[in-house]
């Protein structure tokens, strides 16, 4: 899997190198480094994934919070006038 980047025209090395590294988050490549950076038994990745999984299922079952409308303050027209005594 090779990534190439060509220069554009009027580009600097500054943006050319900010296209690439945009490339490999979008490839995936810095997130797998970041994974095989240090060792993970086999048995600790399978408890991972499965503590991931169970919080994503314990996230699917609970009930979303319907939200909530604050009171209004005052009645009327919601003018700019404030809702206070007139003098």
């Amino acid at each position: 899997m090779a990534i190439r980047i060509k220069s554009r025209q009027g580009e600097s090395v500054n943006q050319m190198l900010r296209r690439f590294k945009k490339l490999c988050e979008k490839e995936g490549l810095t997130k797998d480094v970041k994974r095989k950076q240090y060792f993970e038994k086999p048995s600790e990745r399978r408890r991972r994934a499965a503590r991931k999984s169970a919080a994503r299922v314990a996230r699917l079952n609970s009930p979303q919070p319907q939200p909530t409308r604050s009171p209004s303050r005052g009645g009327g027209s919601g003018g700019a006038g404030g809702g206070g005594k007139r003098r």
